[in-house]
C-alpha cells in the first residue's frame, strides 16, 4: 500500500504497522540514512520503532500526535529516530522475504510486486551489536530471482587498535563465506581539511566544512594512507559570515543590503547601529564638499581615463583581503555614496542625505560621473542633471529606502563580478542571470546573496587550500551552474574532482575521519561485498539516541590522545529463489 501511494507522491507521514513499527518510503532523490552502507539509487523503505507518547494509552493519540515525518529519519537536535529490537527486525525481514519469494504459493498473492529495498533500524541488542538489517530483491527483468540480505554491526568508540581487523583475515572470511577464490579490494578515506587548515595562525571552527574523499583500488593493509594516484573529490560546504574571513567586511555590507530589502518588503526597516565615528549625513556632506572642489574631475567630459579613482572607505579590509579580494577602483558617484550611507542609522537621516544630494544636483554644484548601464533612480536623476532638468522626487514612504537599496545592489554586483572575472579568470557563463535588472529588487538581492556565497567559497579555497586559477575556474563553473538552477543553500555540498597531491600537505599527518575497505567477489547481480570501516563519528544516528554518553567513556590507558573510532562491518548474504 505504501509503495502504491509512493508511485504518485512520497507519503509525508509514515504508516503504522502492527502498532509498533513505522514504515517510511524514501525517494531516491532524498538523503538516505543508509547511504554509508548501501550504494543503491532506488526508493527504499525505512522501518523504525513507532514513537508513541510516553504514558499515552490511546493508540489513536499515537497515530495522530506522534507520527514522524520522513524528514525526521535524519538526525535532529531533539529526540532522534528509535530502533527496533534485533529480534523484531529479523521477523520483519522474514515477512518481507516471504512476500517477495515467488515459491510461497500458499500466500495466494494474485500478482507479486517487486518492492523497494527494505532497511530496518536495530538497537544492537544482539551479541554482534547489529544496527541495521536490510533486504534487496534480485531481479531478472520483472521476475524476482533472489534477495540480498545485509547486516550492519557497529562497536565503539575505541582507540585500541588491537580491536581492528586484519585485512588478510577479512579477505579469507569473505572467500569462505561466499565460496570465492578471487576477491578485489577498494579503499576509501575521508579527511577534514578545514579543521587542520589555519588562517592567520588560528584554527577555523564553524559550521563550514571542507573535506576530501579519496578512493583507490587494491588495499594493502588496514588504515593504509591513500596513494597519490587515487581518485579524489573535494567536498565544500561553507556558511557565510565567519568574522575571520577576508571577505567579512563585504558580508557585513551584504547584511545591510538585506536589511534594506526586508524593510522594503515589510515597510519597517531595522536600522543597524553605526560603527562610524561620523554620521552618514556628515560623511555625505563632506563627500559633496570635496566634489565641489574637484568639479573638473567629475564633469561629463567623456574622458574616463581622467577620472580620479576614489577608493571605497571600507577601512576594515585588511592586508590579507587586499591580496585576495582587491578593492575595485574607479567607483562612480552612486557607489561612493553607498560607501558613505551604509552607516545611516535612521529613516530621517536617510531622507536628509538624499535631500542634500538632490539639492546639490539641482543647483549644478556637482556633475558626477556614473557607470553606464545603471538603472537606479539616483542614476536617472544624475543623467537628468547633466541637462539641467530633473524630475521631482518625493522623498517619502519607501522611496528613500528603495533608492539606497538600488545603488547598493549596483555597487555590490560589480564588486562580485569583478572578482570572478579578474581573480578566477571566469568569463561568467551565467553572468546575465546574476546581474539582470529585469527581475524585481527582491530577486536581485537573492541573486547577490548567491554571488556572495560563491565568493566565500572561492576565497576560503584560496586562503585555506592555496588554490590557484586552474582549480578556482572549474569550481566557479560548478557553483555558477548550481546557483542558476537552485535557490540559495549554504548547506549544499559543492564537489570538485582534484588530484590528492594538491591538498596532501593538509591531511598527510592527520587521521582520517572515515576509512574503509570493500572486499568484493562475483559480478553483476551475483556480486557480494564485505565492508570494514572506522569512523570518528557514530555511523548511525539511532545509535546516538540509544546510547547517550557513548563518546565519554572510552579511553586507552587513561589517555584520550588517540583518535577514537567506531568500528562498523557490513556483511551481505544472497538467497536465491530459483
Amino acid at each position: 500500500r505504501v509503495y502504491e501511494e509512493g508511485k504518485k507522491s512520497i507519503p509525508e507521514q509514515p504508516r503504522l504497522f502492527e502498532n509498533d513499527v513505522e514504515i517510511c518510503l524514501i525517494d531516491c532523490g532524498c538523503k538516505s540514512p543508509i547511504e554509508r552502507f548501501w550504494s543503491g539509487n532506488s526508493m527504499v523503505y525505512i522501518l523504525q520503532k513507532a514513537d508513541h507518547n510516553e504514558g499515552g494509552d490511546s493508540m489513536e493519540e499515537s497515530k495522530s500526535d506522534d507520527a514522524l515525518y520522513a524528514s525526521e529519519l535524519l538526525p535532529k537536535e531533539s529526540a532522534g529516530p528509535v530502533a527496533l529490537s534485533v529480534r523484531r527486525a529479523k521477523q520483519l525481514i522474514s515477512l518481507y522475504t516471504m512476500a517477495q519469494n515467488p515459491n510461497m504459493t500458499h500466500l495466494k498473492t494474485s500478482e507479486r510486486v517487486v518492492l523497494p529495498p527494505l532497511w530496518i533500524r536495530c538497537d544492537g541488542s544482539d551479541p554482534e551489536c547489529t544496527r541495521w538489517l536490510g533486504a534487496e530483491p534480485l531481479k531478472a527483468g520483472n521476475k524476482i530471482t533472489g534477495i540480498n540480505i545485509y547486516m550492519v554491526t557497529c562497536n565503539g568508540p575505541t582507540a585500541d587498535k588491537t580491536c581492528f581487523a586484519n585485512l588478510e583475515e577479512l579477505k579469507m572470511a569473505h572467500k569462505v563465506k561466499h565460496h570465492s577464490s578471487i576477491v578485489t579490494t577498494k579503499g576509501f578515506a575521508q579527511y577534514e581539511l578545514i579543521r587542520a587548515a589555519a588562517i592567520e595562525d588560528t584554527i577555523v571552527e564553524s559550521e563550514s566544512n571542507i573535506s576530501i574523499d579519496i578512493i583507490w583500488n587494491t588495499v594493502d593493509k588496514i588504515l593504509q594512507p591513500p596513494p597519490l594516484t587515487a581518485a579524489a573529490t573535494l567536498n565544500i560546504s561553507l556558511e557565510s559570515g565567519d568574522p575571520r574571513s577576508p571577505v567579512y567586511p563585504l558580508h557585513r555590507e551584504l547584511q545591510f543590503l538585506l536589511t534594506l530589502a526586508e524593510g522594503l518588503k515589510t515597510g519597517v526597516t531595522e536600522w543597524p547601529e553605526s560603527l562610524e565615528s561620523k554620521s552618514a549625513f556628515e560623511l555625505v556632506q563632506g563627500f559633496l564638499t570635496d566634489l565641489k572642489k574637484k568639479l573638473d574631475v567629475y564633469c561629463t567630459s567623456g574622458n574616463e581615463n581622467g577620472t580620479e579613482n576614489i577608493k571605497s572607505d571600507t577601512a576594515a579590509v585588511d592586508s590579507s583581503m587586499k591580496s585576495i579580494f582587491s578593492e575595485r577602483g574607479g567607483l562612480d558617484f552612486a557607489e561612493q555614496l553607498w560607501c558613505k550611507m551604509r552607516s545611516v542609522s535612521s529613516y530621517q537621516e536617510l531622507v536628509e542625505c538624499f535631500t542634500l544630494i538632490i539639492k546639490s544636483l539641482e543647483h549644478g554644484e556637482v556633475q558626477p560621473w556614473i557607470h553606464q548601464g545603471s538603472s537606479s533612480l539616483l542614476s536617472k536623476l544624475i543623467k537628468q542633471s547633466y541637462h539641467g532638468k530633473m524630475k521631482a522626487v518625493s522623498l517619502s514612504g519607501i522611496t528613500p529606502v528603495q533608492m539606497l537599496l538600488e545603488i547598493g545592489l549596483d555597487k555590490m554586483k560589480k564588486d562580485y563580478i569583478s572578482f570572478f572575472i579578474v581573480k578566477s579568470g571566469n568569463c561568467l557563463l551565467f553572468q546575465d542571470y546574476f546581474i539582470s535588472t529585469s527581475v524585481d529588487l527582491q530577486e536581485q538581492v537573492h541573486r547577490v546573496q548567491k554571488l556572495h556565497h560563491m565568493l566565500e567559497i572561492m576565497v576560503s579555497c584560496t586562503v585555506l587550500l592555496q588554490f590557484k586559477h586552474e582549480n578556482l575556474f572549474p569550481l566557479t563553473q560548478t557553483c555558477l551552474k548550481y546557483y542558476k538552477e537552485n535557490p540559495l543553500n549554504e548547506k549544499h555540498v559543492f564537489q570538485l574532482p582534484i588530484r590528492p597531491a594538491l591538498v596532501k600537505k593538509f591531511y598527510e599527518n592527520d587521521h582520517p575521519e572515515i576509512w574503509k575497505v570493500d572486499i568484493s567477489s562475483g559480478h553483476g547481480q551475483k556480486e557480494v561485498k564485505t565492508t570494514w570501516q572506522v569512523s570518528t563519528s557514530p555511523p548511525v544516528e539511532h545509535m546516538i539516541s540509544n546510547n547517550t554518553g557513548l563518546l565519554c567513556d572510552s579511553t586507552v590507558n587513561g589517555s584520550t590522545e588517540e583518535r577514537m573510532y567506531f568500528i562498523t562491518m557490513t556483511n551481505c548474504s544472497q538467497v536465491h529463489f530459483t
